[in-house]
């Protein structure tokens, strides 16, 4: 993730407050994490990772500039990418390739971080083989959240990168041209962590975070309006799009648990 301390210029729109927002909380432990085993690290060809989440026994979300290589500005293949479910002190509650990717059709990557940038910024990875999985429950997502609502995100980052942290309580302080400006606490490596607002107990998706920015000297994080884009991601999997061996064959087989060597991942910005 990039363009830390970016200012940005909101046309006019006033700032919700977040004097209330709660602190980060580390999952660390199984009993801490239970209800988040569906966010997952997504780690990129051995270089770096982001943040993912199930929406579905073989979906994943997650941003679409994860998928680009900073250098050459190319898609990285996503075969080499690897999703770890749950990842927490060196394992995961399932591990799995991803055969299959689609970016939204007007993401452009670039270096500049636009509303349009972010309003696009979505992308969905079909595994190789579902998550089928009863601590792994996929999240449903909803409608976009109001300004001045209360979310909260779970999300690896680069000080955080061995077991998931939850916000419970951030707020949503404008949107803006289907981008919404959100007063999470984000760090590199949380592109692509999900964005929930909780409803009778249960957490559902409405945002994952694209970018983190600072506006009137405030940390914030960038996100897109969820609900368009994803229906737009879902039907272009459906009509056979999508990057990397779209024929692949599907099984069953799952891994779950079960010792699992260090990757020595790296950390870069995605």
């Amino acid at each position: 993730m990039r363009h830390w301390f970016l200012c940005l210029m909101l046309l006019l729109l006033p700032l919700a407050g977040a004097a209330q927002d709660s602190v980060l909380e580390r999952l660390e432990t199984s009993e801490s994490g239970r209800q988040w085993d569906a966010v997952g690290r997504l780690d990129i060809n051995g270089a770096g990772f982001c943040t993912g989440a199930l929406i579905a026994p073989d979906l994943v979300l997650t941003a679409a500039h994860c998928l680009f290589d900073k250098p050459t500005k190319t898609r990285i293949d996503p075969g080499s990418f690897e999703f770890l479910a749950g990842w927490r002190n060196g394992r995961a509650s399932a591990y799995r390739q991803v055969r299959r990717a689609v970016v939204h059709p007007d993401y452009v990557y670039d270096q500049d971080v636009t509303s349009s940038r972010v309003r696009n910024d979505l992308a969905l990875l079909e595994l190789h083989q579902p998550i089928r999985n009863t601590t792994v429950v996929p999240f449903d997502t909803t409608e976009h959240p109001r300004r001045g609502d209360e979310v909260g995100v779970v999300s690896y980052a680069r000080d955080r990168a061995n077991a998931p942290s939850l916000q419970q309580v951030c707020k949503v302080m404008a949107r803006q041209e289907g981008m919404l400006i959100m007063s999470c606490d984000v760090d590199h490596g949380s592109s692509g962590a999900p964005i929930f607002a909780i409803s009778d107990g249960r957490p559902r998706i409405v945002s994952v975070v694209s970018a983190k920015a600072e506006v009137k000297g405030q940390r914030v994080a960038l996100g897109t309006d969820l609900a368009e884009p994803l229906a737009h991601l879902k039907s272009q999997l459906e009509s056979g799009h999508g990057f990397a061996v779209p024929n692949a064959p599907r099984t069953k087989r799952i891994t779950v648990g079960g010792a699992r060597r260090d990757i020595g991942a790296k950390f870069i910005s995605p």
